[in-house]
């Protein structure tokens, strides 16, 4: 787990920048909070609108993110204002935060602005219910949330926008379809129903920090498609906060709010959220863990006790989420896996025409943005998979398998990249066999999705003259062939099962 926090790939450091700008600007946040006048409970709601506004908004594009960021506040002060109003309203607040849930996750369907605009709403009810914020600090509240989210959008647009000299990094499309077909109608029901069971058995447990639960179950749901995802999702939730927590012993406890290393630490627990989201959630879960802990030695309710229950009502947050994957429309591992690899497969060839068309001269032929798609799309395969290859699955055929799988589409996304790279060199020159090569490239592909039975082969050593996109090709065709065995196995089985 330290391995891949610490010694994870990241290319032109983004990361880093990104869980930097995250400090300087939340830090800048609550700054301007604290300079406005506002109270503790002010200054936290501003700074967790600030994380968010950095956090969660994804777009492709920067016009796009400030126009997301923009909306933030549209969405979040009615939702906030609901929530205050009804504090004293059990009933009507629970069945209002659990229509939140299922409205927050069934906007996913609106690709990455739906999904930040659902988060920023849910987390707005959490933050009420965490701060038993009633009507009367509503106009404090608002305030230091249009102040924070301003600010976080003046670090992010303006002192430090290195989006800007990055390509675009869109990220594709859920699985479509309509009705219950559709896999984000499906999850929004999942949570509403894994919620609906978090918050009732949550308040068994503790009237006073039920809200736990629901969140718990609300952030296992969050980037997750199939059963599989979530499951491993929840184990990892888990497994997060019990470090946190235990950390949280030997750290929070002592300090117990004392300004100015609860200052230094929160800062880091900022920097860790955001630098190990993108390799480990186990790891972001440590860092919230620890973020809350501190949060609650500043407002003076820190005990070892309020650990232990904030444990406990993980747990069951967590038990709602599997309880509602496994039993409430259900998404299949293997069905969400099959539609990402054959959407990979399909941007591959996409990839090898744009890169021939480029190569024989076709002036608008421009591979660079298929490559930047399949990347992503390698990515959701990665995420879809991840419950079979992890350490706990029992089914080691299966999990061989999918391991084959990535390494095999990592040697296509290798020869891709390759071949796109010789594509863009002005000097290179069209060879005849280019076209023979592509056109048995789309043929494996089509033999790939389609689940056509006939046998893919390929000459067993690439060839020794000719261009050197030549040789890409053939690396690409023997990628492809090799795929057909863990895709296609003699009994008909699934690649991850059901």
């Amino acid at each position: 787990m330290l391995k891949r926090v610490f010694v994870a790939p990241d290319p032109g450091r983004v990361r880093l920048r990104f869980a930097t700008r995250a400090v300087f600007g939340i830090g800048l946040a609550v700054v301007v909070c604290g300079l406005a006048g506002h109270s503790l409970p002010g200054a936290v709601t501003g700074g967790l609108a600030a994380l968010l506004a950095l956090f969660t908004v994804a777009d492709a594009t920067v016009p796009r993110q400030a126009v997301t960021t923009a909306l933030l506040p549209v969405v979040g002060l009615p939702v906030l204002a609901a929530a205050a109003v009804l504090h004293d309203l059990p009933v009507l607040r629970d069945v209002t935060f659990l229509a939140v849930v299922g409205a927050g996750v069934y906007a996913r369907r609106w690709g990455p602005r739906g999904h930040s605009l659902g988060v920023f709403a849910f987390m707005m009810f959490f933050i009420a219910q965490f701060l038993h914020a009633g009507p009367e600090q509503l106009p404090e509240l608002f305030v230091a949330l249009l102040l924070s989210v301003a600010s976080a959008a003046a670090v992010r647009f303006g002192l430090w926008c290195y989006e800007r000299r990055l390509p675009p990094g869109a990220a594709p499309a859920p699985p479509g379809g309509s009705g219950l077909a559709r896999v984000t109608t499906r999850q929004a029901v999942q949570a509403f129903t894994g919620a609906g069971f978090a918050l009732v058995v949550g308040q068994l447990v503790s009237g006073q920090r039920w809200y736990w639960a629901v969140g718990a179950t609300w952030w296992v749901f969050v980037n997750t498609t199939s059963r599989g995802e979530t499951l491993v999702r929840g184990f990892r939730r888990v497994l997060g906060t019990v470090i946190g927590i235990g950390l949280g012993l030997l750290v929070a406890v002592p300090v117990h709010g004392a300004p100015v290393p609860t200052a230094v630490l929160v800062a880091a627990c900022v920097f860790g959220i955001f630098y190990s989201a993108a390799v480990s959630y186990t790891w972001m879960m440590l860092c919230v863990t620890l973020l809350a802990e501190l949060l609650y030695g500043l407002l003076g309710v820190l005990t070892p006790g309020l650990l232990a229950l904030r444990l406990t009502e993980t747990a069951v947050g967590a038990l709602g989420a599997v309880l509602a994957v496994l039993f409430v429309l259900p998404v299949t591992t293997h069905a969400v896996t099959d539609a990402w690899v054959q959407r990979a497969l399909r941007c591959v060839h996409a990839c090898t025409a744009e890169a021939a068309a480029r190569l024989a001269g076709t002036p608008d032929a421009d591979p660079a943005p298929r490559v930047a798609e399949l990347e992503q799309l390698l990515g959701r395969v990665r995420l879809s998979i991840a419950p079979l290859v992890h350490p706990l699955n029992p089914m080691h055929g299966r999990k061989q398998r999918a391991r084959t799988v990535l390494a095999l589409l990592d040697d296509c996304a290798r020869e891709v990249r390759g071949l796109v790279a010789v594509a863009a060199d002005p000097e290179a020159s069209h060879d005849a066999r280019l076209a023979a090569a592509c056109w048995r490239v789309q043929a494996a592909v089509e033999a790939l999705t389609e689940g056509e039975a006939r046998e893919l082969t390929v000459s067993a050593h690439p060839p020794a003259t000719g261009p050197a996109a030549l040789a890409h090709l053939h690396g690409l065709e023997r990628a492809l062939a090799e795929l057909a065995t863990p895709l296609r196995t003699p009994s008909g089985s699934p690649l991850v099962g059901a």
